[in-house]
């Protein structure tokens, strides 16, 4: 066995040699080299003794120490001394001062040796792991290249030159074959701490990769005069990118073409043939939606900003067109917009338009015992609820045409009293259900919503204070390949899921489970289904 002061120079070089292989800090070699050696003299000298190891970084000499503290009375001597024995060493101790005893070098035994190996070994590699964690955990959302080092069940295991990568089954194209020793560029998505190492996957569905590639590839998107604002892909089929330019002289989509399409078609050879359709961005989501359907034309659309909805209206022969094969063009444009897309040609527009008047118009011959001309006019005024008669100033009535002030008032009157009639019958129904009068309490909690609640046995406070967002707007799963709905208590009230949220809120405000300040200091307005679940 070579003696640990033997030859100082070779420490340094091995320190050099692992440093410059794992391409870790020279002074972490060093470190796990010390506490290799601390930890072999402490099966000589014994383990209760604390023991540390220095080596010179410039000459490589090695000095080792037992520290002991200074006490009035010694009780366990391995780590311990007294005052007297520590003033030997240095007059001017004194009690709870730390006195360093050095030790004469020592030649490792085998056992001694295997276990510093270990010690050093293990010390590396969890320097190797934290260096490729910080070095690959700020490259999320950057396309690295790699070899293909194996593939395991479907899952590709890639080389980056300074760290192995995963991508998994689904993070590869459709029909994409990929094989040993081939070279992939692939998106960094995550990068994971985790006790076998950091985590680094890769993706080629990803929508940021499509975006990144046409990054490289389009100096415009480079330099920043060219912005990419959406991304949705049905990975190996078709892809949908919005752009907008920052200058009016530069063309946003011909910039993304290039050249006879020399820009887009280098994108679509790595996605392997992936169809993309490059669509100007405009801040009029209107405008933005209609683009975003191309090829197909749109004759009409309707918003409902609140519920971020939106119907478009094609020709009839445009119909499949819009939707595309299997909802495919609908589906991306959605999915690029952020809205929901209702697709209906004009013939099914004008049909439902006819069945609304007509519903509307016997709605209010019935609730407002009119005639049908009467139920006819109000609709064509645009009016579609009772309520908005009921409440709409007298002088608005009064200004259709054939309308006076006294019809008006006789109007507003019947629709009042419909109004009330309907809220009685609904109070009545829920008293029936058992539904509870503190309920009518909370905020934003309707008549017909309580008898919905006690439809659904919610029959007081703390029972909504406990329903989680999808107890009352319903939910999805999918079984055997389908997709399947499952209805709410309040299915069919057109609530958004921040609706449901802040119904819940209010009912646990009002059971007294929360406060109102706790949830402004909170900032709760998160789902509430984290805290009942």
């Amino acid at each position: 066995m070579v003696a640990v002061s033997a030859n100082r120079l070779e420490l340094l070089q091995i320190a050099d040699a692992v440093a410059r292989e794992k391409t870790i800090d020279r002074s972490i070699v060093i470190a796990a080299m010390e506490d290799a050696i601390a930890k072999a003299a402490r099966s000589r000298y014994g383990q209760e003794t604390d023991i540390h190891a220095e080596i010179n970084p410039r000459t490589g000499e090695l000095r080792l120490a037992r520290h002991l503290l200074v006490v009035d009375e010694v009780e366990n001597s391995a780590v311990e001394i007294t005052l007297d024995g520590a003033r030997r060493h240095n007059p001017a101790a004194q009690v709870g001062d730390t006195i360093a005893d050095t030790l004469p070098p020592f030649d490792f035994g085998r056992i001694a040796a295997q276990s510093a190996k270990q010690v050093i070994v293990q010390k590396v590699r969890e320097a190797e792991r934290d260096r490729q964690y910080d070095e690959y955990k700020d490259r999320i959302g950057e396309i690295s290249n790699g070899l293909v080092k194996r593939v395991e069940y479907g899952n590709v295991v890639v080389d980056l030159g300074r760290g192995e990568a995963i991508m998994r089954r689904d993070e590869l194209l459709p029909r994409e074959i990929v094989k040993t020793g081939d070279r992939v560029r692939a998106y960094i998505f995550d990068v994971r701490r985790e006790p076998r190492g950091p985590q680094i996957f890769l993706s080629r569905t990803h929508p940021q990769f499509m975006a990144k590639l046409f990054a490289q590839e389009v100096p415009e998107i480079y330099d920043g005069i060219v912005e990419i604002k959406a991304v949705a892909r049905d990975p190996g089929s078709r892809a949908k990118i919005a752009v907008i330019s920052r200058d009016s002289s530069v063309d946003p989509v011909g910039a993304c073409v290039g050249m006879r399409g020399s820009r887009v078609q280098a994108v679509v050879n790595e996605l392997q043939g992936e169809k993309i359709d490059i669509i100007p961005w405009n801040p009029d989501f209107a405008t933005f939606i209609v683009n975003a359907l191309a090829p197909a034309e749109v004759v009409k659309v309707v918003l409902d900003e609140d519920r971020e909805r939106i119907e478009v209206v094609v020709p009839d022969a445009q119909l499949s067109l819009a939707i595309g094969r299997r909802g495919q063009n609908v589906r991306l444009a959605s999915q690029l917009t952020g809205w929901d897309i209702d697709i209906m040609t004009e013939q099914e527009e004008s049909e439902r338009r006819q069945k609304e008047f007509a519903e509307r118009t016997q709605m209010f011959a019935e609730a407002l015992d009119l005639d049908e001309m009467m139920g006819q006019l109000l609709t064509s005024e645009g009016f579609t609820s009772v309520e908005e008669i009921a409440y709409v100033p007298i002088s608005e009535l009064a200004s259709i045409e054939g309308f006076d002030e006294e019809t008006a008032g006789e109007l507003q009157a019947r629709a009042l009293k419909h109004l009330a009639d309907v809220e009685e019958a609904l109070d009545n129904e829920r008293r029936e259900l058992g539904v509870e009068d503190d309920l009518k309490d909370v905020p934003g909690v309707t008549s017909k919503m309580l008898v919905a609640f006690g439809k659904n046995d919610i029959k007081s406070v703390e029972d909504l204070a406990g329903c989680a967002t999808d107890d009352l707007i319903g939910w999805t799963e999918r079984k055997d390949g389908e997709t399947v709905r499952y209805p709410g208590a309040l299915e069919g009230f057109e609530l958004t899921r921040e609706d449901a949220e802040q119904l819940i809120l209010q009912a646990r405000i009002t059971a007294g489970w929360i406060t109102a300040d706790e949830v402004v200091e909170d900032g709760e307005d998160a789902d509430p289904d984290a805290e009942s679940a």
